[in-house]
């Protein structure tokens, strides 16, 4: 219920509602969780107030106690706001469900259901990466390299899915230890559950999931890999570079200089079964630091996409990197909102930590072998060429010559079949318990229910960034509509519930007349969706009080 009332502190928030319901957050929780036990506050403004905290700079539950609870009430609609263990309560009763996982999956799958700016479907490419969150606390959580501190550390990872656009649709929590490359091949019928039907969709992702292996098992699986190539290859001669164009949403052109070809990479790099698959590589040569140049490789098992739009595809997967950087800043993406954890499965395997130095023995004794036998060869074949002048047509090659020229291959030879030997013989896993007993892992069901609430306070965010970019005249949306919306939620302004039906915001000017604009034609633009507040049926109505 709403009652009239003039400098609200937070009416700036009902700006959001008409966003916040493209989301799909209401209708997939209602869905997959029905409704809370019977209390004073229900789902709904469990989840609301959620977004709104979020919105105003506090995602965490905590960040309730920064919020007068009568003020924020008022556009919750009740006559307080709930108080940071009422929260973690509510938060919990869903928890107990163990449906975190549905509510992440029913949201992806209605956000790409929607198409993005210019009409683009947003699950033409999903990006898929790792994100490590750190931890502070006293559990024995098992370590994570961090590429951002260059060092392993106490972490959780989670694999995020995102869209065309490099916003969030998806994300699962990570087993411990995984490897991207693995937890893209349990990702694959998740995926195809959000997608909703069987087009192949490109799935673009670092040199973290390099394998030759993964890449044949996404092909088969109706998917398109979309990859920088891992490793040192051989350059792609200049005459097959051809320069491409690829125009994006905005207009903007770009051009580069490509080689189109197909290549082989074999399917198991420990053993020569010769077994490979074929794969189109997309080169392009790119300045160095030094002022030279170099090739990128850029591999895909999509022929029909043209090279341009599959090199810019590949450098758009920057937008994800991006999110990373913008959502842990405003969202509170990384904090822990639950500090609950259990006992790691201690039967689990897990790769044996003792196996890596014999390994990189194993490696260096073959490049050895490797470079012995070609200088033995050399050597050879100087011992069985005449000298220069010598009326001799060839030489007879005794095993006195013989020996000592081969003596540095058989040395090489003998120390690579030893670090072989000496590898085979340590297990590649052991029990996590024999390695690491004790270990726990957080709970995930409390972190994957503020996690969705969190994308949809992100989306919500972008959505009306994106109104103020495409719907206002003002000059600076392209470099200010992030802190223009952040301004705006933060603006106080007055209820009026005179109208029948209608539930009217009335915001104050903001400090500049241009802001003061346009805001008034975002608020223009937000009437037109004739947005119902949720669980009622009054339709909201915004407009700015432009100072004389």
């Amino acid at each position: 219920m709403f009652a009239p009332a003039a400098r609200v502190r937070h009416a700036g928030l009902f700006l959001a509602f008409p966003a916040l319901e493209t989301t799909g957050l209401l209708a997939c929780a209602k869905e997959v969780y029905g409704a809370l036990p019977n209390g004073f506050y229900g789902l709904d403004t469990i989840l609301i107030d959620a977004v709104l905290r979020a919105l105003a700079g506090e995602a965490r539950a905590e960040g309730a106690t920064r919020f007068d609870p009568a003020e924020l009430g008022r556009a919750l609609g009740l006559d307080r706001a709930p108080e940071v263990t009422t929260i973690r309560r509510r938060i919990s009763q869903l928890a107990e469900t163990c449906k975190a996982g549905e509510l992440i999956a029913a949201l992806a799958k209605h956000h790409l259901a929607g198409t993005g700016t210019g009409g683009e479907d947003l699950a033409a490419i999903l990006y898929v990466d790792g994100h490590v969150r750190a931890y502070q606390g006293t559990k024995k959580i098992g370590k994570i390299y961090s590429t951002r501190l260059k060092f392993p550390v106490l972490a959780t990872e989670e694999t995020w899915v995102t869209d065309a656009n490099g916003a969030p649709v998806f994300v699962v929590m990570a087993k411990p230890g995984a490897s991207l490359a693995a937890e893209l091949r349990d990702l694959l019928p998740e995926l195809r559950t959000a997608v909703g039907d069987d087009r192949r969709v490109l799935v673009g992702f670092d040199r973290g999931g390099w394998s030759p292996a993964l890449f044949k098992h996404i092909d088969a699986a109706g998917f398109d890999v979309l990859s920088w190539r891992k490793g040192t290859t051989e350059g792609i001669e200049g005459d097959l570079f051809k320069e491409v164009t690829h125009t994006d949403d905005h207009g903007q052109e770009r051009k580069w200089s490509v080689a189109d070809t197909l290549v082989d990479l074999p399917l198991n790099t420990t053993k020569t079964s010769g077994e490979v698959f074929e794969i189109r590589q997309i080169t392009r040569i790119v300045g160095t630091t030094g002022g030279g140049t170099r090739q990128n490789h850029i591999l895909t098992t999509d022929h029909t996409l043209p090279g341009g739009e599959l090199v810019y595809r590949m450098g758009n997967r920057w937008r994800q990197e991006n999110q990373f950087r913008y959502v842990p800043l405003h969202f509170e993406l990384d904090s822990h909102d639950s500090y609950t954890s259990t006992g790691d499965d201690e039967e689990r395997m897990v790769p044996n930590p003792e196996k890596a130095n014999p390994y990189q023995k194993v490696v260096a004794a073959r490049n050895a072998h490797t470079e012995t036998a070609a200088i033995a060869d050399i050597n050879l074949m100087a011992l069985k060429t005449p000298a220069e002048g010598s009326a001799e047509l060839a030489v007879t090659v005794t095993s006195d010559m013989h020996n000592p020229a081969m003596a540095p291959l058989w040395e090489a030879e003998n120390s690579l079949i030893a670090a072989e030997k000496a590898h085979k013989v340590i297990p590649a896993k052991l029990r996590l318990g024999e390695l690491n007993p004790g270990q726990q892992v957080l709970d995930t069901e409390t972190k994957l229910i503020h996690t969705g609430i969190r994308m949809a306070a992100y989306h919500t965010a972008m959505t009306i960034a994106r109104e103020i970019r495409t719907n206002t005249g003002y000059r600076r949306a392209n470099q200010e509509a992030h802190d223009l919306i952040r301004q705006i939620f933060n603006q106080p302004g007055d209820i009026d519930t005179t109208k029948p039906g209608v539930l009217t915001i009335s915001l104050d000017s903001l400090p500049t007349k241009a802001k003061t604009v346009a805001a008034a034609q975002l608020c223009e633009h937000l009437n037109s969706a004739e947005t119902r507040y949720p669980g009622t049926e009054l339709i909201m109505r915004y407009k700015i009080k432009i100072n004389a």
